[in-house]
């Protein structure tokens, strides 16, 4: 199975749409959406920069998407202790978070005094996991301890067997994905949300490897990948970035 997350196009956070260059950066995206034929079913966050980013990938293919709440930016405001920004749960200076041992613990970040300032951060991230869960045993990926089981192949019936090939493609946030990428992965979002930077309109490949028959674990393949923008001559955003990003 294969997960494609899409981060939104260049955002207007003040009215939740895109900028002018954001609609840019998704009309390029869906010349590159519609070349894949493969896709099961499209999903998307209900903010409106989500939902104005998949539109134009969704006008081009005829197709519809699902939308889940538990897909939105994961904007649980909290005070940063260093700037005393009010905003959200990430982006601390480096003297700060990376203090703090537990911030590095797949478990552990939990514990950490900063995000019980917040009484629905963590219960949002419980939703977040349950709501992705849910979403792949609906595929036939139950998830068991760290890692995912389905059906050995032998013993699946055909349209079970097909849903090995699926591909899902989720519409969303930089913010959201790494808290569903730190359960998928079995790392702390602390890291992945300071760590890795999804530019807008990019796209992130997980797939299942099933070395073991029934057992799978996700993989990530490709990362903030931006060819189109890149082909279609488009500068790549720096919304979320704090340094010059590589236009290569």
């Amino acid at each position: 199975m294969r997960i494609i997350f899409i981060r939104h196009g260049d955002p207007d956070y003040q009215n939740d749409t895109l900028t002018e260059k954001g609609i840019r950066e998704a009309k390029l995206l869906s010349e590159r959406v519609v070349k894949w034929d493969n896709v099961t079913q499209f999903y998307c966050s209900p903010l409106g920069r989500a939902k104005k980013t998949a539109s134009y990938s969704l006008e081009k293919t005829g197709r519809e998407a699902i939308t889940y709440e538990w897909l939105k930016e994961f904007s649980y405001f909290i005070d940063d202790p260093v700037t005393k920004r009010h905003g959200v749960p990430w982006d601390f200076m480096p003297e700060y978070w990376t203090q703090i041992p537990q911030m590095y613990d797949k478990d552990g970040w939990k514990e950490a005094e900063i995000y019980h300032s917040n009484p629905e951060l963590l219960p949002a991230y419980e939703e977040v996991c349950e709501g992705l869960d849910n979403l792949l045993a609906s595929y036939g990926y139950r998830r068991h301890k760290n890692y995912y089981v389905t059906a050995p192949k032998e013993t699946i019936a055909c349209d079970a067997a097909r849903s090995k090939q699926d591909t899902i493609v989720i519409f969303c946030h930089l913010g959201v994905t790494c808290m569903m990428m730190s359960h998928l992965l079995g790392v702390s979002p602390a890291v992945l949300l300071h760590g890795l930077y999804l530019a807008p309109t990019s796209i992130t490949v997980l797939a299942s490897e099933e070395r073991m028959n029934g057992n799978a674990y996700f993989r990530a393949q490709v990362m903030g990948d931006t060819a189109h923008l890149i082909n279609g001559g488009e500068p790549i955003s720096a919304a979320g970035y704090f340094a010059d990003v590589f236009q290569g």
